[in-house]
């Protein structure tokens, strides 16, 4: 059997595989695949793999001396990683990009056959990855979130870890990789803690009973947020002060918004600040919300004559 037949064969089991909606596109303009097969290039196939393989390489290269740099330098974390991202992005497109000039002889001929019912079926069949691909483009320059980012995603919160050709990745607080595809990203709204900047507000939510010194539990919260090592001072740290009904019972909440000085270190110093708020309150002898149970003292004398 020649190669152009094996050929012929294996783009027959090719065009079976894709289904009845390729069948359809087939059928409106049937396609001479033999004379398909003199358009691949099969000398620039075998080149490719190398080529591919090379890509490969140097993406993982770039990613290690990122992690690296990143380590060796935490305050240029978001800038290292905005450049990794976009190198690796780069790689990316050059490498397939090379991959199809040459396995695919690019000429009027060759658009002329390739762009007919075989471009409809291969684009319908891969539709999702090519709208995960231009949404992936469009994700690098509109940049919604950027790699490092501490996103809310689809109920999903974590860091962002990988921006790639096809799908967003996520490691949530629970070190669970989530992958999602970049044409998602556009359907649900992300939001984003630190939007490429290491400092990240952290709210901080306290309650104390209604008949507490509320003044002094302020004061006491604030200086809990200063005093942690976790803090970025150069930001002011209010708090705010509500009353609510928690449980069916009426509570005094102390929310306070300060900074932690790296979005890593969001629940060691949230953890922080609510022990040292704690100490401080028992301290001073504030006491969180509690039922207050009342009894009905005995009416006097003078409440009995003005009923009588």
């Amino acid at each position: 059997m020649s190669r152009r037949t094996r050929v012929w064969w294996w783009l027959q089991l090719a065009a079976w595989a894709l289904g009845p909606w390729a069948s359809r596109a087939w059928a409106q303009d049937a396609v001479d695949v033999g004379r398909l097969a003199h358009f691949v290039r099969w000398g620039g196939v075998l080149a490719a793999i190398p080529l591919v393989l090379g890509m490969t390489f140097v993406i993982r290269v770039v990613e290690n001396v990122g992690d690296r740099l990143s380590r060796q330098f935490p305050s240029r974390r978001p800038t290292i990683q905005k450049i990794q991202t976009t190198v690796q992005f780069g790689i990316y497109v050059l490498a397939l990009m090379l991959t199809i000039g040459l396995s695919i002889k690019l000429d009027s001929t060759s658009l002329t056959v390739i762009g007919g019912s075989v471009a409809f079926a291969v684009g319908f069949a891969l539709r999702d990855l090519v709208a995960s691909f231009v949404a992936g483009i469009t994700i690098m320059f509109d940049r919604p979130f950027q790699v490092g980012d501490r996103v809310s995603y689809g109920g999903q919160y974590g860091d962002i870890v990988k921006i790639g050709l096809r799908s967003v990745r996520m490691n949530t607080l629970d070190h669970n990789v989530i992958t999602i595809p970049n044409n998602k990203i556009f359907t649900d709204v992300t939001s984003s803690s630190t939007y490429g900047a290491l400092e990240m507000l952290v709210p901080i939510e306290c309650y104390i009973g209604v008949d507490q010194d509320v003044r002094l539990a302020t004061e006491l919260l604030r200086e809990a947020c200063l005093t942690s090592p976790y803090v970025f001072l150069e930001h002011p740290v209010p708090v705010e002060v509500k009353q609510v009904i928690v449980q069916d019972y009426v509570a005094i909440q102390l929310k306070a918004r300060p900074y932690v000085f790296d979005c890593n270190y969001e629940k060691a110093f949230e953890t922080d600040v609510h022990f040292r708020a704690l100490d401080a309150f028992r301290q001073h002898g504030i006491a969180p919300p509690a039922v207050l149970h009342r009894t009905l003292a005995e009416p006097s004398s003078k409440d009995a004559v003005r009923r009588g």
